[in-house]
């Protein structure tokens, strides 16, 4: 771990005309405020108010630049994180004091843009200087509003609405939130875009302090992950910058909030009131317990206030006299929050690829130092490469002349060897005690001793030992018929076992006359499920797992549409969507149909198969209850007609002998039957997912189809025109952007007056202008949608 260090805590102040030289002074060397009152007479002689403050601070920004700002401020934050630490760039402050243009700027101009933005273009310039990693940026966009979460970035086409609501989750690694979307961005442009896109989301308001109020705390975080392109270490770094504008606090009384701001301002008071109260237990070191879960603010913000990171605080202030009282409390949370000490260190994390390699590689150089060992030790006929079949036949010999005596020792080679010797062991006495149980099979009929009804009905049969005891394994289904015969002397044959015998023949003959059970019948069933069923399914696998990956690709199909000189004309007014609907199927969407056909059949041909499974369980089922009734009227009909016994054993007749074994198969093909229908109940879940899935593709796509060829009208499709790259039914109508005369004017002024001074901002003014393109059309849209209501 690193070593603790302080949190950084600076002061800015907003410009003004009327600022209050007589109260508030800096110190010489710029890195402290005094605050002087003059003692108001009117409280008398005996006057205890407080009259002088002193804050000392590790900067204050004084009519300071937005250069300046982020050169003091964040520069060395974001430095370290491509090094592996974390970062925490906070803005606290009364409303209007200038927060969000710290952290945000003005995105009209490119001079006035913040600390966001700079951090961005800070990351992908030390990008460029370090080509011997491969470095990648994530970012992601918080929006905390009336403590509820919100992701900013939700809007993106590819994104959508989340089904389930965001929560804060906190694991080994640190906090996190579970539902919010991070976004992989490979050039300054795209982080750019998701930058305005988040910050047309956010929720603002306006009161007498601020025209433009942020009403929500806003989290932008940047994900950076390391990997060296030199070195072959299995170790690779990850940090990340969470850059936070907090909302305002404001005063009711001045703000002159109501209804809706009102309780926005309560719950902006209450988060901000829990967080100052979380930044003074930090400070106090005799504190165990930290309130971090009050609120969701510093629930989110756990592993960034007194974590692992390096912290920044920026709190803005006003300069004028009539907002003393709120300057003061924001100077007293900047001097709690200089109290806090972090422990900033390097995430590292391993590569499991890499470092497989990397084992690989050492392993080679070791076998090399053991042959080299061995060569010098004589032992050149030792080899350390797994045993091919030949080395493991003359080892499993070599064991068998041990066991039988005529072999006194094994010789020991190397490790290998001896892990194979006592493999070689294993195999011997699982092939001997095969040997023993086929042998025993032979001469004798096993049977479970688990199955009370099979032993109940032998001892009545008198089927048993010398002793009385009974001997048997299970078949693997829990279900055996059979005892040792009864003898009472060795080598001799009785009468029960000739009994036993004749009651087995007499068994197979009567049911493969009569019986739907038979024993052969059973193999055969059991035969074919085994041989036919695994194909079948199998190929059905394959063509589900097939319509899955056509499925779930997220390229768009290629359209068949014909070019744009060749198509129809529009009709004047839009065609019945279900009659638009059938000719989507046969042409646009006709892939997305075939997809959808299939996948449906596989869906009914399941069904099917299971309906018909569930058939022959219930089927099974009724001759099982069938069975018990009839051999529970045996039963009760021998105790009627008198119970014989032999030796002290009860004897059962034939009828009987044979419901108990029918009564046996039965239930086995229960099971099997119902292990089928388990499987096919999990395969129609699958299917039916996929239908699922492709039904609402073909829906969305339907959706844009109509749009595009009938909804927007023909001024909104200038861009769609012959001589564009782009054509009708390329572009989703959510991703259509349109570009007016006078956007395209702007730019290009904006191009020649500003890029030639400031080269690094084309990649600003870029994701600017798209940003202001995409809110345009969504403004048309809108307004066309509410003229084709009326």
């Amino acid at each position: 771990m690193g070593t603790r260090k302080k949190v950084h805590a600076f002061v800015r102040v907003k410009p003004t005309d009327d600022f209050a030289h007589d109260v508030i002074k800096y110190g010489d060397d710029n890195k402290s405020i005094d605050i002087h009152l003059k003692k108001d007479t009117r409280r008398g002689v005996v006057n205890n108010q407080q009259t002088n403050w002193s804050f000392k601070l590790d900067g204050v920004l004084h009519d300071a630049s937005q250069d300046l700002v982020y050169e003091t401020v964040a520069k060395d934050v974001v430095s370290q994180a491509l090094d592996g630490y974390n970062g925490t760039i906070m803005c606290y402050g009364q409303t209007g004091a200038g927060k969000t243009y710290t952290m945000t700027g003005a995105t009209e101009n490119y001079k006035h843009r913040g600390i966001l933005p700079r951090a961005l273009q800070q990351v992908f310039r030390m990008i460029e200087e370090r080509p011997t990693h491969a470095i990648t940026v994530r970012v992601s966009y918080l929006e905390i509003y009336n403590e509820s979460l919100f992701d900013l970035l939700s809007t993106l086409p590819y994104v959508g609405p989340s089904v389930t609501p965001m929560t804060i989750v906190e694991n080994s690694q640190g906090v996190f939130i579970k539902g919010l979307s991070v976004h992989l961005t490979s050039q300054e442009e795209d982080a750019f875009s998701l930058l305005f896109e988040g910050e047309t989301n956010r929720i603002i308001a306006s009161h007498t302090l601020n025209k433009n109020s942020s009403r929500s705390h806003c989290i932008f975080t940047i994900y950076v992950e390391a990997h060296s392109r030199t070195l072959s270490d299995e170790k690779y770094i990850t940090s990340k910058i969470n850059l936070v504008d907090l909302a305002g606090s404001e005063r009711l009384g001045k703000s002159g909030s109501e209804g809706r701001v009102l309780k926005e301002a309560t719950y902006i008071n209450k988060s901000l009131s829990f967080l100052e109260q979380a930044i003074v237990a930090l400070g106090d070191q005799k504190r165990d317990h930290i309130p971090f879960r009050q609120c969701k603010l510093t629930h989110a913000l756990k592993d960034s206030l007194g974590g692992n990171c390096n912290m920044v605080l920026v709190t803005n202030i006003y300069g004028e006299a009539t907002q003393l009282e709120e300057t003061l409390s924001s100077l007293r949370f900047a001097s709690r929050m200089k109290l806090v000490t972090t422990e900033p260190a390097i995430n590292e994390k391993y590569d499991a690829e890499r470092m497989v390699k990397n084992l690989e590689k050492e392993l080679a150089l070791l076998k090399q130092e053991l042959a080299i060992h061995d060569s010098l030790a004589n032992r050149t006929l030792v080899t350390y490469d797994p045993m091919d079949e030949f080395q493991i036949a003359e080892i499993n010999s070599q064991v068998r002349r041990y066991l039988e005596g005529t072999l006194d020792e094994i010789d020991i080679i190397n490790l290998r060897q001896i892990q194979e010797v006592f493999n070689q062991f294993r195999v011997v006495l699982n092939q001997q005690e095969q040997e023993v149980e086929s042998a025993l099979r032979r001469k004798y009929t096993l049977i479970d001793k688990n199955d009370f009804a099979a032993i109940s009905a032998v001892q009545k049969a008198g089927i048993t030992d010398v002793d009385g005891h009974l001997v048997g394994e299970p078949d693997g289904q829990g279900f055996g018929l059979g005892v040792a015969p009864f003898s009472s002397k060795p080598g001799k044959k009785s009468k029960s076992r000739k009994t036993f015998r004749d009651q087995v023949s007499s068994l197979t003959r009567k049911e493969g006359a009569g019986s739907p059970v038979s024993g052969k019948d059973l193999d055969v069933i059991s035969t074919s499920k085994t041989q036919l069923a695994p194909s079948s399914k199998d190929g059905d696998v394959k063509d589900v797992a097939l319509r899955d990956r056509e499925t779930s690709s997220l390229e768009p199909l290629p359209s068949d549409s014909p070019k744009e000189e060749l198509r129809p004309i529009r009709p004047s007014t839009p065609p019945p969507k279900p009659v638009a609907f059938e000719e989507f199927k046969s042409e646009r969407g006709s892939e997305i149909n075939r997809i959808f056909k299939e996948n449906k059949s596989i869906l009914n041909e399941r069904k099917k198969r299971a309906s018909e499974t569930t058939q022959r369980i219930n089927a099974i089922k009724r001759e099982i209850d069938v069975t018990k009734e009839a051999l529970n009227f045996q039963k009760s009909l021998r105790e009627k007609q008198g119970e014989y016994e032999n030796k002290g054993l009860m004897i059962i007749d034939e009828e009987e002998f044979l419901l108990i074994l029918k009564l046996k198969d039965l239930k086995k093909q229960y099971r099997s039957e119902y292990q089928d229908l388990r499987d096919l109940r999990a395969e129609i879940q699958y299917c039916q997912r996929l239908v699922d899935q492709c039904r609402h593709r073909l829906l969305t796509e339907f959706d844009i189809w109509y749009n595009e060829s009938f909804i927007i009208p023909e001024d909104v499709q200038v861009a769609l025109k012959p001589g564009s790259s782009i054509r009708p039914g390329m572009v989703p109508t959510s991703r259509i952007v349109s570009l007016g005369e006078d956007d395209q004017d702007k730019f290009s002024q904006l191009q020649q007056m500003v890029l030639p001074e400031g080269p690094d901002s084309i990649s600003f003014y870029n994701a600017k202008v798209k940003t202001e393109q995409k809110r345009n059309y969504l403004k048309t849209m809108i307004s066309l949608q509410q003229i084709h209501r009326k």
